[in-house]
C-alpha cells in the first residue's frame, strides 16, 4: 500500500485559474450553444453526415471565421488567437453535445499539435494559417494505429510507398501527417493526398459523424517535418492532446444525453404521474449525474495539463480522462436510449447516434483496459499485486 500510495501522489503542477471557468469561457460557451442550437441540431446532423464531405463547409466556415474556434489554442504569430487548450476545449465540449461531424479533432487537435510539436518553424508557417482560417482540413496518419509507410529519396524529393487505415476525415483532409520508415528511422512527413500516387477510400464505421479512411501512398510526393529522431515525442505529445480533446467531447456528449433524459422523464407521464418521480428513475439519473461530474473533473483536470504544459501530469491525466469520459459517456448514451423508451430505440430518434458516437469513440485512442494499463505502467505498478 505504501509504494502505491506514493505512486499516485504526484503533484499538481498546473495553475489553479485553468481549473475553473472564466467570465470569457462562460460567454464563448453561450455563444456556441445558440450558434449550434441553430445549425447543427439532429436533422442537419444526418444531413451533414449523408453529403460527400459528411459535414457542412458553411458551417465549418462560420466556425472559423465567425466564432474563430480552429484558431483558438493556435500561436498568433502563425494565425491563430493565442489562447490555451482550455478555451478551445469548451468548443470541443459544445461541439460534442450536438454530434457535429466537422473534423475538429484531426485538423485542429491532431495536425495542429503535430505541426507544433515538431518545432519545425517552416511547416508552421505554411500549414497553421490555413487551418486557423477554416482554409484547410488536415489529419494525421501512423498516430493511432501504425502505418506500414516506407518514405525513400526521389529525383525530385521524398516520396511516399505503403497504406495508412483508418485515418480521421482520411478521404477529404486537405493535408496529411504521416509517420513513416526513412533510411534514418522514422519520420514525420507531409503530403498534400490530391497529389498524384495517393489513393483514399471511405472505411464503413460505426459512427457516421466521425469518417475514417484507407490512404494508399504509390510514390506520393511529401516534404520532412521536424528533425530526424522526434518521432516518438510528437506521437506521445499528439495522442495525449487527441485524449484529453476527445474526452471533452465526450463530456459534452454526457452531458447532453443527461439533460435530454431528464427533459422526458420530466413530461412523460405513465399512471397519472411523471416517470421522473419514480424512484427507480430518480436512482438511475442521480447515479448517472454522479459519473458524469465525476468524468468533468477528468476532462478539467487533464484539459488544464495540457493548458499549462505540463506533460508529465498530462500522461496521467489524458489516461484517466479517457477512462472515466468513455465510462460515462456509454452509459449515458445507454440510459438516453433506455429511459426514453419505446421512441429511443427507432431510428427516428436521436438516441441512437449519441450511441454510436459513444462506442466509436471508445476504441479510438485505446479502449478504457488499454488506458488502466498505461497508467499502471506510468505509476510504476505493472506487475505488482493489489
Amino acid at each position: 500500500m505504501t509504494a502505491l500510495r506514493e505512486a499516485l501522489m504526484f503533484r499538481l503542477d498546473v495553475d489553479p485559474a485553468l481549473l475553473r471557468e472564466t467570465d470569457e469561457r462562460r460567454q464563448l460557451r453561450d455563444v456556441l450553444r445558440e450558434f449550434l442550437a441553430e445549425t447543427c441540431g439532429p436533422e442537419e446532423v444526418r444531413k451533414q453526415t449523408d453529403g460527400p464531405r459528411g459535414y457542412d463547409q458553411v458551417l465549418w466556415e462560420r466556425l472559423a471565421g465567425e466564432i474563430g474556434v480552429h484558431g483558438l489554442a493556435l500561436p498568433e504569430e502563425y494565425g491563430g488567437a493565442g489562447y490555451s487548450f482550455a478555451e478551445l476545449a469548451v468548443a470541443l465540449e459544445e461541439t460534442g453535445r450536438v454530434l457535429c461531424p466537422a473534423p475538429l479533432l484531426p485538423t485542429v487537435v491532431l495536425a495542429g499539435h503535430a505541426l507544433l510539436a515538431s518545432g519545425d518553424r517552416r511547416a508552421c508557417e505554411r500549414w497553421l494559417p490555413g487551418i486557423a482560417t477554416g482554409a484547410l482540413t488536415a489529419t494525421v496518419a501512423g498516430f493511432l494505429h501504425s502505418a506500414q509507410v516506407t518514405a525513400e529519396r526521389g529525383p525530385d524529393g521524398w516520396l511516399l510507398r505503403g497504406e495508412a487505415d483508418f485515418v480521421p476525415d482520411g478521404e477529404g483532409a486537405g493535408l496529411v501527417l504521416v509517420v513513416a520508415r526513412a533510411p534514418d528511422g522514422p519520420r514525420l512527413f507531409a503530403c498534400e493526398p490530391d497529389a498524384d500516387g495517393c489513393d483514399r477510400t471511405a472505411r464503413r464505421v460505426l459512427d457516421l459523424t466521425r469518417r475514417q479512411a484507407l490512404v494508399r501512398f504509390r510514390g506520393t510526393p511529401a516534404e520532412p517535418v521536424g528533425d530526424a529522431g522526434g518521432v516518438p515525442g510528437i506521437v506521445d505529445a499528439v495522442l495525449d492532446a487527441g485524449r484529453t480533446a476527445l474526452a471533452a467531447e465526450q463530456l459534452g456528449g454526457c452531458a447532453h444525453a443527461l439533460d435530454a433524459v431528464v427533459e422526458y422523464v420530466s413530461h412523460r407521464t405513465q399512471f397519472g404521474r411523471p416517470i421522473g418521480s419514480f424512484q427507480a428513475v430518480k436512482h438511475r439519473l442521480a447515479d448517472l449525474l454522479v459519473e458524469v461530474e465525476a468524468a468533468r473533473s477528468a476532462s478539467g483536470y487533464a484539459t488544464a495539463c495540457l493548458a499549462d504544459r505540463a506533460a508529465g501530469e498530462l500522461r496521467v491525466a489524458a489516461s484517466a480522462a479517457a477512462v472515466a469520459c468513455s465510462t460515462a459517456y456509454r452509459r449515458a448514451a445507454a440510459e438516453y436510449v433506455q429511459l426514453h423508451g419505446g421512441i429511443g430505440f427507432t431510428w427516428e430518434h436521436p438516441a441512437h447516434l449519441c450511441v454510436r458516437r459513444a462506442r466509436a469513440d471508445e476504441t479510438l485512442f485505446g479502449t478504457a483496459d488499454d488506458h488502466r494499463v498505461r497508467l499502471a505502467g506510468i505509476l510504476g505498478l505493472t506487475g505488482r499485486p493489489d
